[in-house]
């Protein structure tokens, strides 16, 4: 089907709805390494004119990816909510944009519009949006999950201690999670990226952290990053699995380049539910995701990396999980130029998920040889807390000396917590008190009072070799 519309006498066609999308989207350099960014301005803007004007329902029938080669496809289709979707349903995406952000879409129509949106449906009405808009309805989304803590409430933020090491040295694991722990970091998860698929060096870092989260108490919950098979096995041979992590991305081919497909990970899901280890909830899986998997994998068929990122959306909420993670600057300059066209993925990505009914957060970083720096971090973290995220990372001196990129250190939190005055999840916090780690303003307390501090012999004996 083709679209046209005539500006100043000058008539734009597009081929088909896929292309409408691609060139509708903000400029970015993915999306030009892929051949189908807008070729100009003038074109950008009648494709944006073509959407407003498109009925959302179009995405129900014209599917970006065509339904019978592509299981995620068929999952958003198959499993779509006619009855929620009905309040929008007559909708064209531009007055879906005027309805989020008109006071009728309320908290608590969001959360019931969720289950009847379609990713490329969130996909497409972010392109009409500024960034202020894309932060103000995001606001307007709550996305709660729990564990052994409880994520996302209103005026929250947590993080997410990531305490790598090249080597997988359980020593030095235990040093930055001591550091992080003392700068009240950790409610999230503490999660570790592995620097070994090794099975037996996976089951130390997971028993390290068991260990750590019983003998203290903490209200928190562990996971070691590493592929879904591999958690499985551990899991079989009765490791202490909390979370079961995995990358997605939006297509079927995307996926199988990861190693994934629905049926493995619904495996996944319901062997960690069967260990029943959350105390006040089960959403036991952390995804991650960023714009340029697709792509990367040669598996994006046209999309805008922007949709694909999306896409990926639809499946993760298949799972109810505690975590998703959007890694917006990891993958490099290739597929997010610069700060300004990072700060603007992060705000879309944030923005799509959580209108999808995500408990989105997001590694706010960048790669060393993109045109970004630690200010446009800074910018973006203001802009996410504003707009609701449900966590960061937290890395120590925000330098992740394993993965070798740039994010969020634990000093970053507690200035987003401080300036827009967010509070951590409310049963860690409590813990962080009885520590003596914070007081009852939630602010560090001077370290003579700290009794982690105090039983620092403890915690080093679980890194003993």
């Amino acid at each position: 089907m083709r679209y046209r519309t005539t500006i100043d006498s000058h008539v734009f066609s597009f081929e088909d709805l896929k292309q409408v999308m691609a060139c509708a989207s903000p400029a970015r350099s993915g999306d030009y390494l892929a051949g189908i960014g807008a070729a100009t301005a003038q074109q950008r803007m009648a494709a944006r004119h073509v959407l407003a004007e498109t009925p959302l329902a179009q995405f129900l029938t014209e599917a970006l990816v065509p339904y019978e080669s592509d299981n995620i496809t068929r999952l958003v289709i198959d499993t779509h909510d006619a009855a929620a979707f009905a309040p929008v349903a007559h909708l064209t995406v531009g007055d879906f944009r005027n309805w989020l952000l008109s006071e009728r879409a309320t908290s608590a129509a969001l959360a019931a519009l969720a289950p009847g949106l379609t990713p490329e449906m969130a996909a497409a009405v972010s392109k009409l949006m500024r960034n202020q808009d894309l932060i103000a309805v995001a606001k307007k989304c709550h996305v709660v999950s729990r564990f052994r803590d409880t994520l996302g409430l209103p005026g929250h933020l947590a993080v997410r201690l990531q305490p790598n090491h090249p080597t997988d040295d359980l020593r030095g694991i235990a040093a930055s999670t001591l550091d992080g722990l003392l700068y009240g970091a950790g409610d999230a998860v503490i999660g570790i990226n592995p620097a070994s698929d090794s099975l037996p060096v996976l089951d130390k870092l997971l028993r390290m952290l068991d260990e750590l989260i019983a003998r203290f108490e903490i209200p928190t919950q562990s996971c070691v990053l590493t592929h879904v098979t591999n958690t499985l096995r551990l899991a079989n041979a009765g490791a202490p699995v909390d979370l079961v992590f995995q990358s997605i991305g939006g297509t079927e081919k995307t996926n199988r380049s990861f190693g994934v497909t629905p049926e493995l990970l619904d495996e996944a899901h319901a062997a960690a539910q069967a260990l029943q280890r959350g105390t006040v909830g089960d959403n036991c899986m952390y995804f991650e995701t960023g714009q340029g998997s697709a792509l990367s994998a040669d598996a994006n068929f046209g999309v805008d990396q922007q949709t694909c990122e999306a896409r990926a959306y639809g499946l993760a909420r298949r799972y109810w999980p505690l975590l998703v993670n959007t890694v917006v600057g990891f993958i490099g300059p290739e597929y997010l130029f610069d700060g300004k066209q990072i700060i603007r993925a992060g705000l879309e990505d944030h923005f799509c998920g959580k209108l999808l009914g995500l408990p989105m957060g997001c590694d706010v970083c960048y790669t060393n040889h993109a045109e970004a720096d630690q200010d446009d971090m800074d910018t973006l973290l203001v802009l996410l807390g504003t707009a609701g995220l449900n966590f960061i990372m937290g890395v120590p001196g925000a330098d992740d000396v394993m993965l070798n990129y740039q994010s969020t250190s634990f000093h970053d939190a507690l200035f987003v917590r401080e300036t827009l005055g967010l509070q951590r999840a409310p049963e860690f916090e409590a813990w962080l008190q009885r520590m003596r780690i914070t007081g009852d303003e939630g602010r560090l307390l001077p370290p003579a009072a700290n009794r982690l501090l105090t039983d620092m012999r403890g915690l080093s004996a679980l890194a003993a070799p």
